[in-house]
């Protein structure tokens, strides 16, 4: 891994063109990390590729036959004409061009037929390694551990998801094949071409010095080149959802020409890094091409200086010099796709960087013995300099109702993740029934805690797969009992289809309130016996949020429940109530004593009854 960028943020900012990564979460894999993976999938299809090498090396052999036909009919030309019996020798001759001709037919024909067989093969072959590609990206985003898709947001994960996983089916699907038929016609046009006139083929030499130096003049500014601007378009996508997300809040801080300008520098330093790697194809492209028109030109004059000394025969010139002319296509067709593997290779960095997570937590094994839900001195630090919470302590016997409060930012919602296994602490601990939270495995600790937040998902599905995600198998009837239970029965059923009607993308468009009860349902439907509701009902109008809680009251009888709300009235029917400011809980006691004590809460609650 690169080490960390000394820079500033507002030095990075000033500097469109500086190359270093943009921050993220997420890792981006090393070179090292990027060749094992790749030497790991050309063994797991060893056998398919080498019949493949096998069937390109066979066309690229097939069409080598045209210049050494050639030379070979320029040398009986020329043979005739100095035995001084043109005349004698002309049947020969013809009877020579003649097989030559059938003999360049009939490679043609060769040539065609397995280059297409080829070509299948190859398709097919990057086919199914893109297809393991896919699902290996899709098992690594699915099984990231929840502290780090919380820490690194939606941005960077969905530009690898989207834009770097594109990019790298095209290289797989197009690109590799590309450049290995390429490689390969290139090789053995070299080979013919030693051994065609070795002394002729020297001239090769006149274009190697252009193509080394070039393409590692290239090389060493591409590859970092290109990793910026693969991430400068994941950036462009977290700036972009947040935008979308927080319109609101944008709106009613008057922010709007902040976050204008900010997307406006992130769309300019993206567009200058593109340039910056269209700078280099503009030289690079131009050097490889001299590299390759060179040594034709030296062939040509170097030859004739062989021929006039009897050093090599006219044919000889003749076949080195089609075959170097026949390296422009393969060359071509390297010096585009090897641009395209840059891109390519930026993304797969990005896409197998996700295997480089951490896990944040370890099945230690234990078995929760009870209910019950401590908290034994907890901090938690986003990053080291900035803790969140210090040395909170909390005990929550089953069946309690519990309300945090406090005011925004003080750690309510940080405090809601630890205690449902979101997170793990930074130091002390959380424990259920006595057993580590985050040392349960996660279809156990989802068992045991669930988190529900005002964040809203709804599926491209059906509105039962929805709401039954948590239990797959249930029947019709329990999924319309959690419905039920949040009172979102009725519109379900109003829909077209009922249960069955697909919701999401190309479906139904749920409401915001909708979408939310939703979510509430799966929570009914998962049956976990400790609850954390962190403004699980903010999307709700007030007179439709306080009917749906006391609906779940009814529901959640009997279980644990942490409501992380600013809403009073929820405090006001808990059991008990912490009172969060600076990352500590400051109070805790029921309603009436915190009243009484006329502390941080009875200001709180003055305030929102206006007194």
């Amino acid at each position: 891994m690169s080490a960390p960028d000394p820079k500033t943020a507002d030095q990075r900012n000033s500097d469109p063109l500086d190359l270093t990564p943009d921050a993220t979460t997420l890792p981006v894999a090393d070179r090292a990390h990027v060749l094992r993976d790749v030497r790991r999938l050309v063994r797991q299809h060893r056998r398919a590729g080498l019949v493949m090498l096998a069937l390109h090396s066979a066309a690229a052999l097939a069409g080598l036959a045209g210049p050494w036909l050639l030379g070979g009919l320029v040398d009986d030309v020329v043979g005739a004409v100095r035995s001084g019996r043109p005349g004698a020798d002309a049947d020969g001759v013809l009877r020579a061009i003649d097989v030559a001709v059938a003999l360049l037919v009939a490679a043609v024909v060769v040539q065609a037929v397995l280059a297409r067989v080829a070509r299948k093969r190859s398709l097919v072959l990057a086919e199914q390694v893109f297809a393991q590609l896919r699902e290996e990206f899709l098992n690594r985003a699915t099984t990231l551990p929840l502290s780090v898709v919380e820490q690194a947001g939606t941005g960077d994960l969905v530009s690898r998801t989207t834009n770097d996983v594109d990019a790298l089916s095209y290289t797989v699907r197009y690109g590799a094949p590309a450049i290995l038929v390429a490689s390969i016609t290139t090789a053995l046009t070299v080979v013919a071409a030693f051994l065609s006139g070795p002394l002729v083929a020297l001239a090769i030499v006149a274009g190697v010095p252009g193509l080394l130096l070039g393409t590692r003049w290239y090389l060493r500014r591409a590859q970092p080149a290109y990793a910026a601007e693969r991430a400068s378009w994941g950036r462009i996508s977290t700036t972009l959802g947040e935008n979308v997300e927080n319109v609101r809040t944008v709106e009613a801080l008057s922010l709007a020409e902040h976050r204008i300008g900010l997307l406006d520098r992130v769309i300019g330093r993206t567009v200058a890094r593109e340039r910056y790697t269209l700078r280099l194809r503009t030289v690079w492209f131009p050097t490889i091409e001299m590299s390759y028109l060179l040594p034709v030109v030296t062939a040509l004059v170097w030859g004739g200086f062989l021929v006039r000394h009897d050093l090599a025969t006219v044919g000889q010139v003749t076949t080195v010099v089609l075959y170097l002319r026949q390296l422009v296509g393969p060359i071509n067709e390297l010096l585009i796709w090897w641009d395209e593997l840059q891109v390519g290779q930026a993304s797969f960095a990005r896409v197998v960087g996700l295997s480089a997570v951490d896990a944040d937590r370890t099945v230690s094994g234990d078995s929760p013995v009870s209910d019950e839900v401590t908290a034994h001195e907890v901090g938690y630090a986003y990053t080291p300099e900035r803790p969140v919470l210090h040395g909170v302590s909390l005990r929550l016997t089953p069946g309690e109702r519990l309300a945090v409060v406090g005011p925004t930012g003080a750690g309510k919602s940080t405090l809601g993740r630890l205690l449902a296994g979101i997170t793990p602490p930074t130091r002390g601990s959380v424990r259920v029934g006595g057993a580590e939270v985050t040392g349960l495995p996660l279809d156990e600790m989802r068992r045991q805690v669930a988190l529900v937040t005002q964040e809203r998902h709804v599926f491209a599905a059906t509105l039962r797969d929805n709401v039954a995600l948590p239990v797959p198998d249930a029947d019709d009837a329990t999924v319309e009992a959690a419905l039920d239970a949040v009172d979102a029965l009725e519109w379900a059923r109003a829909l077209p289809e009922g249960l069955q009607t697909p919701v999401g993308e190309k479906g139904v468009t749920l409401s915001a309130a909708q979408a939310q009860q939703v979510a509430l349902a799966r929570l009914v439907l998962a049956d976990p016996h400790t609850l954390v509701l962190d403004e699980a009902t903010s999307l709700l109008d007030p007179n439709a949020a306080r009917h749906l809680e006391r609906t779940l009251a009814a529901v959640l009888e009997g279980r644990t429940t942490v409501a992380i709300a600013h809403r009073l009235h929820t405090a006001h029917d808990a059991d008990r109530i912490a009172v969060v400011e600076a990352g500590r809980i400051t109070e805790l006691g029921t309603h009436d004593e915190l009243v009484d004590a006329g502390g941080p809460y009875a200001r709180l609650w003055r305030s929102w009854h206006g007194g």
